[in-house]
Order: C-alpha cells, then structure tokens, then sequence
C-alpha cells in the first residue's frame, strides 16, 4: 500500500485546496493525476491551489502531472498556484516546466 495521503477542501475564497502528503512517487501517481484532472474539468474553481508543505520528494511522472496540470488549466480557466515546496522540489518543477509565478508563498497568493 502506498504511503500517500491526500486532503481536498474548500477555502473561504472559493479556492480549492489540495495539500499531499509523503512522498509522490510512482504508486500514487494514478491517484494523484485522477485527483487534478478531476479538480480541474469537473469542479473547475477559479483557484486550485496544491500546497506542497508536507510532500517530501517528487518522481518524475508527478513532475509531469504538475507541469501538465498547469497547462490543462489555462485551458479551463482555472488558475493554479503550488505554493510552499522544499526548495529542491521547487528547482524541479521549474526545471519541468513549471512557470516560477506558480510557485508563490501562500502569504502572497491573494495579492
């Protein structure tokens, strides 16, 4: 069984939070994907927000999937911020292309 979690919820604003937690590796990335895809074509909230905060590593495929997930977006109109990953996380995902504006604190996301 893998060591994944995942919490979705509403904020006050309207945004939609997920928050992972572990390590997003290979044997969550199904999970993961369907979650995001979900969020994005069948909720479709103006603000999906994926805090980082408690995920630890990054596999190449949910490098992808947050890469993707970004453009997937933009094409529903739903903006996306992923906010509070460990600094090495954070080098990954621009290097997977990730625009860096994605991956502002959460202090100045409502700015």
């Amino acid at each position: 069984m893998p060591n994944f979690l995942v919490d979705v919820r509403s904020d006050v604003d309207g945004s939609l939070v997920v928050t992972p937690q572990g390590a997003l590796d290979a044997e969550c990335a199904v999970q993961f994907r369907q979650t995001l895809v979900h969020a994005v074509r069948k909720l479709r909230p103006l603000r999906l927000v994926v805090d980082l905060a408690e995920v630890a590593a990054i596999d190449p495929i949910n490098l992808g999937t947050l890469a993707a997930l970004c453009d997937l977006a933009d094409d529903h109109r739903v903006v996306v911020f992923l906010p509070n990953a460990l600094a090495e996380i954070a080098t990954e995902l621009r290097a997977a292309g990730v625009p860096a504006q994605r991956l502002r604190r959460p202090d100045t996301i409502n700015a």
